[in-house]
């Protein structure tokens, strides 16, 4: 679980850095794209950085690992379009990853 909230820690710094370039380095569709991707990565990091120290059973410790993934996934995807013209086509799967771990980790708490 420590790797899962230093990975949230590297997004909320990630986050930060990224808001600053959309902000004064790029424009159109690229900045929606970084701002869209800070977002994310700001609350979701914060999310894991609150939560994963208390992820004592294999629900809540998967659902933290999805959310993760699904960050990637999505922030990535969203990225690596508007620095590298890469095409977005896994921000949907990341989406759904994100969708996901929010309604397992809410049925961890109903668990609880």
């Amino acid at each position: 679980m420590r790797v899962l909230a230093a990975a949230g820690g590297v997004a909320c710094a990630l986050a930060i850095g990224l808001g600053a370039y959309a902000s004064h380095a790029v424009s159109g569709q690229a900045q929606a794209w970084l701002q869209t991707a800070s977002l994310y990565l700001f609350l979701h990091g914060m999310a894991l950085l609150v939560l994963a120290p208390s992820a004592h059973n294999r629900l809540a410790r998967g659902a933290l690992a999805l959310l993760c993934v699904g960050l990637l996934l999505f922030a990535g995807s969203l990225i690596g379009a508007a620095l590298f013209g890469w095409p977005t086509r896994f921000a949907p799967y990341g989406g759904m990853s994100l969708i996901l771990a929010w309604l397992l980790l809410g049925v961890d708490r109903l668990r609880a």
